[in-house]
Formats: structure tokens, C-alpha cells, sequence
């Protein structure tokens, strides 16, 4: 099975060797400001024309957003715009092109239609102080020495690294990967080179042939599985909150930047920004370095794993919760499940956003109407059942496995899951204890056709 596959390593540079890659990094800022104000002139000489009465056929020329429209214009006048630019890599100019062309790509089809998710503005000019220094390479000499603990990029040389590529190392000497790029960025005040590999993966199986795992995530445990298992919640920002707010008091005392004057940061300010950068990583790196732990012992010991479609958007309007949620990273977790379940030989099932897993007995399949976030812990009066909130909604989710298997691919609404949680009526056929049937409930519409419509899942 082939798949992309990135390897990310932290550099060790000299400080010629950081100026090299700024100087990189800033050619590809200009290429893509220079671009990007051109096509902007076009649009806006066209739209004057416009309002004039000018007919369509007699309007300036269009200009094309195709990478390979850009590059072609940027050759003919980098002469004149960055005259100095036999000093760095040709793959500079590229990537500030590229990330223009896909950025003007994304905004038409997002007004058009053609791309989901939330609305993508129109391209902005890069700027020196607050954009990411970022280069990508393409072509060129990129390779990883024999000692694996140098590489060698294009224009740069060669590079040490603070950790040994021994697992790149090892596929490429064993023709099962192909280096397709290699970008270095700056992140969180240390470089680092990411390279972008087609991997020939072998074919694996779970540990536990069969198995099927229900996750269910919250901010009080970071999540409960259907075993029985709990994950806590490390909280990592939350542990760091009096170091960072320390750091951002020490940064307001320093003498900063200031657009309207002119005004240039201080070398203290400088060294204090660093400093609340790297904790800033840290704590990222710290959360990264736990979801992945999790997320790949849950696809390499089960064979099926369900997890919920969450409205995170939904959640973080709730002011109290939302720092809470970002840390948490709802949304990284089902990421990472989505591609090493397909690694692992797993499937990911995705439940519909409105099934009511916290509001339905995992035992006999009622549905409340009302469950309260302050209710930690899941009363059926039908039955009799007294349980965990988080475990019985993880219950629920690993019991829509076999609702998943008779529907086929794409979300499974499961019982009663459309928009509108119904008056819990009449049970149609209870399932027997200790089962993991997912039947239907019997329930009555609404009177009056009212509900509560809910947008978020309560944890």
C-alpha cells in the first residue's frame, strides 16, 4: 500500500546557516507579494473598467493564477524586481508562487461552491515579522548523508540534525520510499526540515481481529472507551497557564514594534518573544506527542474503531469551555484515527453529529430528552441503569459498528439521531442486558411539532 508519509526532524544550524535559509524564506515572500499585487491590480483595473461602461471583449487583459502562468510572469521581471536573485534557489521563488496560486485556487472555489468547509478569504500580503519562515524544495540534490545525521538540500549544503533519520534512512535504502519534497520551517524558534515521502507500507492486521473499540472524547477525561478504559486529560496548556502568563507580562514591559511610528523591537523584546514561543511549543509538542501515542495504540490493537462527528465550532461559542476544547484537540484526535486505521488495516466509522449518544441506555436503548451537563452519571428509569455518562455514550458508539456494516460507508444516524432529540415514548423492543444490539427504540413525535434542537453533544 503506498501512501505520503512526512518525516519531520529538528535542525542543527550554524548562523550562517539560519541566514542562508532566511534569506531563502524571505525571497519566497517576495515572490509571492510581487504576484500577488499584480494580480490585484489586474482585478482592479478590470472592475474600474467596468464601472465606466467599458464592454467586456475591451477590458484589460486577464491575468492567469496557474503556478505555471506566475513563474512564467515572475521570470520576465525578476531582473528588475529582486535583482539579487541568483543568490538563492530557484524552488525559493516556487514556493512563494505556489502558495499564492493555491491560495487564489481555494478562494474561487470556495465562492463557487466547489470547496466545503468554511469560507477561504482572498490571499493577503506576507509579512516579514508575523508570517512563517518556510522554504519547500522540489528538486534538486535532496538526500540524507550515510552518518544519517546530516542532510543536504539544494543551495543550503549540508545540514546536521539534532536526531538521527534512521527510520527515512532505513526505507530508502530499502526502495520503499521516494523523497517528493523537503520543506524547512521555522517552528516555535527551532528549524526544521519536513519531507513529504511516498511510502510503500505493508500490509498489517490489529492486534485484536474483530474487535470494535467506541471512543467517546470530553474535556473531563480526554476519552472513555467502550472497554471500560480511561483516558485522562493531561491539559497540558492549563499546566503551563502561570508560566505563559508570566512570559506575556515579562514581553508587555519590553519595548515593541510599532507600525503607526515606525518603531523597532528591542533586542529584549526580541529574546522575551523567543521565550514565550518555545513554551508555546512545548506545550504543543507535549499534546502532539500524547494523541499520537493514543491514537496509535487504539488503531493497532482494535480492528474497528467509532468516533463521533463532533460540532467543534458549536462547542468553542461556549466562552467557559473553549480554551478547554482547544486543548483537548477534538479534532486532531479523529484526524490521526482517520489515516492509521487505513495503516493499520482498521476501519474508522464516523457517527452522525446528531445521535444522541450521552442521552440513550446503552441497555434497554431509551432516549432522554434532557441531560444536563452536570449530570455526570447516566440514570435509565426504564431499567434501571446507573452508569458513567462518558462510558455509556462510549458504549453506544461501539454498538453502531454493526449498524455501519449493514449500512455501508458514510455516517450512521443510529437510534433516533436526526436533527431533533424526540420525546422519549413507549420502548418498541428493549434489548437484553449486557448486549450489544443496536435496535430502534419506539418513540412518539413531539407534540405540537417543538423540540430543543441540539448543537452540541454535552460532555
Amino acid at each position: 500500500m503506498k501512501t505520503i508519509q512526512a518525516y519531520r526532524f529538528a535542525l542543527d544550524l550554524s548562523a550562517v546557516q539560519q541566514r542562508a535559509v532566511l534569506a531563502h524564506a524571505g525571497a519566497a515572500r517576495v515572490a509571492h507579494n510581487w504576484a500577488l499585487a499584480r494580480v490585484k491590480a489586474v482585478m482592479d483595473q478590470r472592475t474600474a473598467e467596468r464601472s465606466y461602461g467599458v464592454p467586456d471583449g475591451q477590458l484589460t487583459e486577464s491575468m492567469s493564477w496557474s503556478l505555471p502562468a506566475l513563474r512564467k510572469a515572475w521570470n520576465a521581471a525578476k531582473a528588475e524586481v529582486a535583482p539579487w536573485w541568483p543568490e538563492v534557489s530557484k524552488e525559493a521563488f516556487n514556493t512563494g508562487l505556489d502558495a499564492l496560486a493555491r491560495g487564489l485556487k481555494n478562494w474561487v472555489d470556495s465562492r463557487t461552491g466547489r470547496r466545503a468547509g468554511r469560507p477561504a478569504g482572498f490571499p493577503r500580503y506576507k509579512s516579514r515579522r508575523r508570517s512563517t519562515a518556510s522554504v519547500r524544495f522540489t528538486t534538486g540534490a535532496i538526500r540524507i548523508e550515510p552518518d544519517r545525521m546530516h542532510v543536504v538540500l539544494p543551495r543550503l549544503g549540508r545540514l546536521k540534525l539534532h536526531e538521527s533519520a534512521r527510520k527515512l534512512a532505513r526505507r530508502l535504502d530499502n526502495g520503499t520510499a521516494r523523497i517528493m519534497s523537503a520543506t524547512v520551517r521555522r517552528d516555535g524558534g527551532r528549524w526544521h526540515v519536513s519531507y513529504t515521502v511516498e511510502v510503500d507500507r505493508a500490509g498489517r492486521v490489529p492486534a485484536r481481529t474483530g474487535s470494535t473499540v467506541g471512543v467517546d472524547v470530553g474535556i473531563k477525561n480526554l476519552a472513555v472507551l467502550s472497554t471500560g478504559e480511561v483516558v485522562p486529560n493531561p491539559r497540558h496548556l492549563g499546566d503551563a497557564q502561570r508560566r505563559l502568563r508570566g512570559l506575556g507580562r515579562a514581553l508587555s514591559r519590553k519595548t515593541g514594534p510599532d507600525r503607526r511610528t515606525g518603531q523597532h523591537p528591542s533586542k529584549r523584546w526580541q529574546r522575551a518573544q523567543a521565550r514565550l514561543g518555545r513554551a508555546h511549543a512545548r506545550v504543543a509538542n507535549l499534546r502532539r506527542d500524547g494523541l499520537h501515542k493514543l491514537t496509535t495504540r487504539l488503531t493497532r490493537e482494535h480492528d474497528t474503531v467509532v468516533v463521533e462527528d463532533l460540532n467543534v465550532t458549536g462547542m468553542l461559542a461556549n466562552r467557559r469551555l473553549a480554551r478547554h476544547i482547544c486543548d483537548a484537540g477534538f479534532a486532531e484526535i479523529r484526524r490521526q484515527l482517520a489515516y492509521k486505521t487505513t495503516w493499520n488495516g482498521g476501519r474508522l466509522h464516523v457517527a452522525d453529529r446528531w445521535y444522541p449518544s450521552s442521552k440513550t441506555c446503552s441497555e434497554c436503548g431509551t432516549v432522554k430528552t434532557k441531560l444536563a451537563l452536570s449530570e455526570r452519571e447516566y440514570h435509565c428509569q426504564p431499567c434501571g441503569l446507573v452508569l458513567d455518562r462518558d462510558l455509556n455514550a462510549a458504549r453506544n458508539l461501539a454498538a453502531l459498528a454493526a449498524e455501519y456494516d449493514t449500512a455501508g460507508s458514510g455516517p450512521v444516524a443510529g437510534r433516533g439521531a436526526d436533527q431533533k432529540t424526540r420525546i422519549r415514548g413507549q420502548v418498541a423492543a428493549k434489548r437484553q442486558p449486557g448486549t450489544a444490539s443496536a435496535g430502534q427504540t419506539g418513540t412518539v413525535p413531539p407534540q405540537g411539532g417543538t423540540t430543543d434542537r441540539v448543537l452540541t453533544k454535552a460532555h
